[in-house]
């Protein structure tokens, strides 16, 4: 459980000025309960969740908004085998600290990293990727990006009420179901978060209730809201828990009033008693129930369920480079392992002799060949499979393939799906991750199947995040036969 510490100096000196305000933003873990002392502590690195490393009694201590090379007083809470710490008062602060430009950071969990200045942001992650990949080869600097704030197109905000019975919306705490009214986020479109209040604003007068997951009553659980990044489309969805929608008509008319960029709402039905926000159930009441955008010059359809990732002038750059890194000339045949609704594959299309995207979520499937004929691409073909077992298939046919690329979750690729790379041996392997640390976990099985890692690209995709995408180029090594 995080709670705010606030440490006010009272020092008048201009020397200490500076420091006296940044002190009032130090945000801490583990509450009262249990602390044992207070230490001053020397934060030796920053881990994979941007928290703060010290040692203590040869123990771990972890620490949020506590930065590498910091000196600080820190109280402990002893936790199973490691302390957390609350950092009480800075002694010797980072040249990279900075106020918190967000109000809502103390006690909201989307950002991470709001403490320190950009290039602190970018210097982390770089080091990080670093520390990581460092028996492999030299990494890239990182692609930062140009715009750290407003870049998400896709935001979402969960609806409840206060104890006075208020609507509220915004975005839970860390680790918690208790969520922090936010009215407006610096990392999301502006466009949305205004859609997000005025809908608040109408719920009374339209007599709609927030959903209360502790009794599971109410109508309205969550609003997402997509805004095309090049084409300025508004997707609203409004994820309640009946269909039955009194006064429909008149609620759409309203909101329209007020944000006539909206070009589709689409209400989503999701009665179930769990933690996803999205059910199966959809109903469009206005517009087409998509929208379109454009990436790499190509347009995509976008339904409420369809993966896009949210930084659109950093995704360019990632599947550029990416793209790149396989080093294709038009003779090539590819895979598109875990290929969604075709981003990579209809990018890669312009470069390959063939491309063959493989996705297991049908739905994504189908919206993926809709987006190649859309664009006019004829030499790519969707496959609704297991890329794994897909892939095993390939091999026993002895079908060659040149290149594969690989974009898994963040829980990475399994051992299985991996084998099966090996098994077709491609000259080349593409490994986009979200997750560096599985990332290099798979590394590890494809350098033992013969495989080499040629380059090393981290991509800032999420700024004011401990969030970094990464790149690794793989390429199989060439076996001297003996004489």
């Amino acid at each position: 459980m995080k709670k705010d510490k606030r440490n006010f100096q009272k020092k008048d000196k201009k020397t200490n000025k500076k420091r006296d305000l940044k002190q009032q933003h130090l945000r801490s873990e583990g509450g009262k309960r249990g602390i044992k002392e207070q230490v001053e502590l020397k934060c030796i690195y920053m881990n994979e969740e941007g928290k703060g490393v010290a040692k203590y009694s040869e123990s771990d201590v972890i620490a949020p908004d506590f930065i590498k090379g910091e000196t600080a007083l820190v109280e402990l809470t002893r936790r199973r085998g490691f302390y957390t710490g609350s950092v009480v008062k800075l002694i010797d602060a980072s040249k990279v600290r900075v106020i918190p430009p967000c109000k809502y950071y103390e006690k909201c969990g989307g950002c991470q990293l709001q403490h320190m200045s950009y290039e602190g942001q970018s210097t982390y992650k770089q080091e990080l990727i670093e520390q990581l990949m460092k028996k492999y080869s030299q990494v890239n600097p990182i692609f930062t990006a140009e715009k750290p704030i407003e870049y998400r197109n896709k935001s979402h905000a969960t609806f409840g009420a206060d104890k006075h019975g208020k609507v509220i919306s915004g975005i839970y705490q860390e680790y918690t179901h208790r969520l922090t009214p936010v009215e407006k986020c610096m990392i999301q479109s502006p466009t949305a978060d205004a859609i997000v209040q005025t809908i608040k604003n109408l719920m009374p007068s339209f007599k709609m209730r927030a959903y209360d997951e502790n009794f599971g009553k109410g109508f309205l659980r969550h609003v997402m809201v997509r805004h095309g990044y090049t084409s300025s489309e508004v997707m609203v969805v409004l994820v309640v828990t009946d269909q039955k929608f009194p006064g429909k008509n008149n609620f759409v008319k309203a909101l329209l009033k007020e944000h006539p960029e909206i070009t589709t709402i689409i209400l989503n039905v999701n009665d179930r008693d769990t933690s996803m926000v999205l059910g199966n159930v959809e109903k469009v009441i206005y517009g087409k129930g998509c929208i379109m955008d454009s990436l790499c010059g190509l347009n995509f359809s976008l339904s409420p369920k369809s993966f896009y990732q949210i930084n659109p002038p950093q995704t360019e750059r990632l599947y550029n480079k990416s793209i790149e890194m396989a080093s294709l000339t038009g003779k090539e045949t590819v895979i598109d392992a875990y290929s969604g609704i075709g981003t990579i594959s209809l990018a890669l299309a312009k470069k390959a002799k063939q491309v063959i995207g493989v996705e297991v979520n049908k739905d994504a499937v189908k919206d993926a060949k809709f987006n190649a004929k859309y664009n006019k691409i004829d030499n790519v073909q969707f496959v609704a499979d297991d890329a794994g077992a897909f892939m095993v298939k390939l091999a026993e046919q002895k079908e060659k393939i040149d290149v594969v690329f690989m974009d898994p979750p963040r829980s990475g690729s399994d051992e299985r799906f991996l084998a099966s790379v090996a098994k077709l041996n491609p000259k080349r392997v593409v490994y986009i991750s979200c997750n560096p640390f599985t990332q290099k976990r798979d590394l590890d099985y494809m350098v033992g199947r013969g495989y080499q890692v040629k380059e090393i690209q981290p991509v800032d995709m999420f700024p004011q995040t401990f969030h970094v995408e990464n790149i690794v180029l793989l390429e199989k090594t060439l076996v001297k036969k003996k004489k």
